[in-house]
């Protein structure tokens, strides 16, 4: 019996979690499902990444209120997936901030994109009819570093290098040296690589590494505390990134097709992450966009829910 689609059997509701990390940044999290970064400032709120739907962050915002009545001034998008823009229009922030490389993939394939994320995931875009028509647009956008301050607190977006996409920003809070690090990080939980640049991602790695985080919210996963476990998670995320790869790329280059090279990289990877959230889900994407990247697509081709369901079909069935 094939596989359901994508995380179409994934119907169970998870724990939420709410939890400060830092002097001044909290964690939403939700067992796997995708994290929401906090900043509490002197004068304002900052959130990084916003939920799937205004319904959602909903959630999100009224556990901001247990803590804070500041306002929500800014919204950052660590990166363009829908599910995790399309939540911001419940914020009402004065500034929705990306990188111009997210930016550009909005208008490349904003709309793809929330096609095939809507059809993914049917229990994280809850309430989809609450999400204004059209796309999300950043107000602000930015290359390479951007400053912002919080009365004193100073907040800087990075752009660390490519690696769950082109456009990928961590927030990072020089002076407690947190970081919400968006889906470049996951913590027991699949990368999802399906617009991915293998190539890249582990030296991308290395340079939240440089930094020398102490806590860091992942994009999927527990928040991370102490140096140690920044550190456990960063070493998880190269090592899968890393692994699936070498095994693609062998395969390609072995002249092996991508359904052969799809089975063999499964059951290479399966028994040391198989147990990870979204495993099944992410495989058929991940190794898609490898073996892209090994053969003939240096930069990820565009995701509709049409190719989702071709591509599904022809390694799951």
């Amino acid at each position: 019996m094939s596989k359901a689609f994508a995380s179409q059997a994934d119907l169970e509701e998870k724990q939420v979690s709410f939890e400060q990390i830092s002097e001044h940044a909290w964690a939403y999290t939700a067992e796997g499902d995708p994290n929401t970064g906090v900043v509490v400032g002197d004068d304002a709120v900052l959130v990084a990444d916003t939920q799937a739907t205004p319904a959602m962050a909903a959630d999100v915002i009224r556990r901001i209120r247990e803590v804070t009545d500041k306002p929500i001034k800014y919204v950052v998008l660590t990166h363009y997936h829908a599910v995790r823009v399309l939540g911001a229009s419940a914020y009402r922030p004065q500034e929705i901030i990306a990188s111009q490389d997210t930016y550009d993939l909005i208008v490349e394939r904003g709309e793809a994109d929330k096609a095939s994320e809507i059809g993914r995931f049917p229990r994280l875009f809850r309430n989809v009819e609450t999400v204004p028509p059209g796309l999300t647009w950043p107000t602000m956008t930015f290359t390479g570093r951007m400053t912002l301050w919080l009365g004193r607190l100073e907040v800087q977006l990075l752009q660390l290098g490519r690696g769950h996409t082109k456009g990928d920003t961590v927030v990072w809070l020089p002076g407690e040296r947190t970081m919400l690090a968006g889906d470049l990080v996951e913590f027991g939980a699949t990368p999802y690589a399906g617009d991915a640049y293998f190539e890249d991602w582990p030296t991308t790695l290395d340079n939240i590494a440089a930094l020398n985080p102490l806590a860091l919210v992942p994009g999927r996963g527990a928040a991370l505390r102490g140096e140690a476990q920044v550190a456990q998670g960063l070493a998880g995320t190269r090592a899968f990134v890393s692994d699936l790869w070498a095994s693609v790329r062998s395969g390609a280059a072995a002249g092996k097709d991508l359904n052969a090279v799809y089975r063999e990289t499964y059951d290479r990877l399966k028994p040391r992450y198989g147990q990870w959230v979204i495993f099944d889900h992410c495989m058929p994407f991940d190794v898609t966009r490898a073996y892209d990247e090994a053969t003939q697509h240096p930069d990820p081709r565009v995701w509709t829910a049409e190719r989702d369901r071709q591509m599904w079909a022809a390694l799951e069935s």
